[in-house]
């Protein structure tokens, strides 16, 4: 029986999560499986991935082939690293504290790079709002000075009224006392 450790389908169209699983290679893909592994949330920033390592790391040595994106997905949480590193102390090559090292030495690094994009994403939403912001203000800004243009002219507009009235009756109160 050829086992596969893949990824099964779930959620609404153009919105799927997947469950990873290690299944028969003949059984369907949403189909009857033999262990669930954990999930992959490809829609969230970036993406959520819960696996149970070690059980995945047992599937391996004892010969579960993983799919193209499952190897990925087991690649990006350093379960094929252990593995390899796993193959490294039983030949030989390496001891366990040395794969230890190494091991830990990855997984620093990788979740260094894991929070700096998160930061990265935090700090360009910050940006975008500041710069939508400033935005809004200089439209808010320009709108209150063609505002302020608008009320400067009708007051004008008023008061060259009020003087043409005033001259109007000041000629109409002269006109009647010269006659």
């Amino acid at each position: 029986m050829a086992v596969k450790i893949r990824l099964q389908r779930h959620g609404k169209k153009n919105f799927a999560f997947f469950h990873i699983v290690v299944a028969d290679s003949r059984a369907p893909r949403d189909g009857r499986f033999i262990e669930q592994l954990g999930s992959y949330n490809p829609n969230t920033n970036p993406a959520t991935i819960i696996l149970d390592s070690e059980r995945a790391l047992a599937w391996l040595k004892v010969g579960a082939e993983p799919t193209l994106t499952a190897r990925r997905i087991l690649s990006y949480q350093g379960v094929m690293l252990r593995h390899h590193l796993d193959g490294g102390v039983a030949k030989g090559a390496l001891t366990q504290a040395e794969a230890d090292k190494k091991w830990n030495d990855w997984k620093a690094q990788r979740d260094a790079k894991v929070e700096a994009k998160i930061s990265g994403i935090k700090n360009a939403a910050i940006e975008a709002r500041k710069a939508a912001k400033a935005e809004e203000a200089k439209v808010n800004e320009a709108r209150a000075e063609a505002i302020a243009k608008k009320a400067a002219e009708l007051a004008a507009a008023k008061a060259a009224e009020a003087a043409e009235a005033a001259a109007a009756a000041e000629e109409a109160v002269e006109a009647p006392a010269e006659a």
